[in-house]
């Protein structure tokens, strides 16, 4: 499998998030209540949506993992949170990303996340940050064989 990678640099963006613990299968669920708390607060989301892996998977088992849900909205409502359900709004900064598509169903993305850290390795970058998926398909009226993801890996270059 060859991936195709671009280097770039990603807009600053304002966002509803929810903080998360555990397994990845809640993401579906953390979806719904995003897009509900960003409703409810009267924010309109603008974007694909993001999940933030924040521990790596060989850093121990999924039930402890720690990832967030985010929906990038429009304009610049004040920072909150996240409350008591991991719900608020943050700023998050522009950074430099190695990124790829991938297609297909979610449980198949790890070669590619194996390939795209290989290349930020070969291509002279450190990792200098959480990876992120964006979101381009909805499942609901998606097949999984057609899901399309975006994979970023913040990366500095190596001095």
């Amino acid at each position: 499998m060859m991936i195709e990678v671009t280097v770039k640099e990603t807009e600053p963006m304002t966002v509803a998030f929810v903080a998360m613990r555990g397994a990845y299968a809640q993401i579906p669920d953390a979806m719904g209540r995003v897009y509900g708390y960003a409703g409810q607060s009267g924010l309109v989301p603008a974007g694909m949506p993001h999940a933030v892996y924040f521990t790596p998977p060989e850093q121990g088992p999924e039930s402890e993992a720690v990832w967030e849900v985010w929906a990038p909205v429009v304009g610049e409502p004040p920072e909150s949170g996240p409350d008591a359900n991991g719900l608020g709004v943050k700023r998050v900064a522009g950074k430099l990303v190695a990124s790829t598509m991938y297609k297909g169903p979610y449980e198949g993305i790890e070669p590619t996340y194996r390939e795209l850290g290989q290349w930020v390795a070969d291509h002279g970058y450190d990792m200098a940050g959480p990876p992120e998926e964006l979101y381009y398909s909805d499942p609901a009226d998606t097949p999984p064989e057609e899901y399309l993801t975006e994979i970023r890996f913040p990366v500095r270059k190596r001095q």
